[in-house]
């Protein structure tokens, strides 16, 4: 899997500008606030259908831009690929996939796969439980893509009733809506907790291997949380569905004194422990950064065995987070596919992985 060549027009700061890749790896320099984020963002839309840092579509666009576009021609699945996305301000974004036109985000999404590394991901050992299911989330919705359409559905349900909880008091003609809020959620999270108990299944193994090797043989272990009613979250979803409304219906009183959403998938987490105590507590600086590394690797392996192929991976600036030996263990496992690398000191990295060398200067790639 690689991408041969991008064009941005009027995204982010990059008013117009082109680049083409090397199928191994390439190192994005540049000082800081010239558009090398910006550059790999572009790269994670395509893959993905969405930016890990924009929460809507205008704010990829430049700032006196009426439009936005970003094409790429590459290899996946054996063939090539053309993708092109186009954003207009007030209107819907339009995407296409080798010419044909696709409707929604999903349809897009998945003809790249890419795993994405930036400084957030250290804090996926202590950090909240959100940047851990985030870590799920955004794997699995690249590998199936029934999840990804759960998962958006579900967001969509969870707003509406955490309005329903915000108002209800004012508007005590909402509660009757509550209860088919409830039921649709339930029936969502079942989906979602029985797909993110199987990725766990693969993710534990994996990461704990790695990080063995990366720590000289430190015990990883990931256990999934969810609620509490659900005793066997890899059963089917139907199985998990009525534990799910069990627990709710015993939260209701207390959701609705709180206003807040208390039960439900979206308090879902990981719990990471390193030779038998929570990371999230005993860790040290070092362990925290070899775990999160290790789960990274680890989901690099995951999309690997499923596609055949290595997805992209997008490494944002975080070698300059790690020491000299925790930088060379990333670059060393990282030669199997094609990878991006943001840095201000190119010159380093180049002569430790070999790779292309692709300089941004005011958002222009030179």
């Amino acid at each position: 899997m690689r991408i041969d060549t991008i064009r941005l027009q009027g995204f982010r700061n990059y008013a117009e500008s082109q680049a083409s890749f090397d199928p191994g790896i390439n190192v994005i320099s540049g000082r800081n606030a010239q558009g090398k984020t910006n550059l790999l963002e572009a790269i994670y839309v395509l893959s993905a259908g969405r930016s890990f840092r924009a929460r809507s579509d205008r704010e990829l666009m430049g700032f006196d831009d009426a439009e936005t576009r970003i094409a790429a021609c590459g290899e996946a699945d054996g063939r090539e690929q053309r993708l092109e996305l186009t954003f207009r301000r007030g209107r819907r974004r339009e995407m296409s996939v080798n010419g044909v036109k696709k409707k929604t985000a999903q349809d897009f999404a998945g003809v790249f796969a890419a795993v994405l590394f930036c400084p957030d991901d250290l804090e996926l050992i202590r950090g909240s439980a959100s940047l851990r299911r985030r870590l799920m989330d955004e794997c699995i919705s690249q590998l199936r893509p029934r999840y990804a359409a759960a998962l958006a559905e579900f967001t969509r349900a969870y707003e509406g009733k955490t309005r329903i909880l915000r108002d209800w008091e004012e508007k005590p003609s909402l509660l009757p809506l509550l209860d088919e809020y409830n039921q649709r959620l339930c029936e969502l999270g079942a989906e979602l907790i029985h797909y993110r108990a199987a990725f766990l299944e693969r993710l534990a193994p994996e990461s704990a291997r790695i990080h063995a090797q990366f720590s000289g043989g430190e015990r990883l272990e990931l256990r999934y949380l969810t609620v509490k009613t659900v005793t066997d979250p890899l059963s089917p979803p139907s199985e998990i569905y009525p534990r799910l409304l069990e627990h709710q219906r015993a939260h209701r009183e207390a959701e609705l004194a709180s206003r807040l959403c208390l039960s439900g998938a979206h308090k879902d987490d990981i719990e990471i422990l390193i030779d038998g105590s929570p990371a999230k507590s005993y860790a040290s600086q070092g362990q925290t950064r070899t775990a999160a590394l290790s789960l990274k690797l680890a989901e690099l392996e995951i999309h690997r065995s499923a596609r055949g192929e290595y997805p992209l991976l997008l490494l944002d600036d975080v070698l300059s987070e790690l020491d000299a030996y925790r930088q060379d263990f990333v670059l060393n496992r990282v030669t199997g596919g094609q990878v991006f690398i943001t840095c201000c000191e190119d010159e380093k990295v180049a002569a430790r992985t070999g790779g292309r060398v692709l300089t941004v200067e005011n958002g222009k790639i030179l």
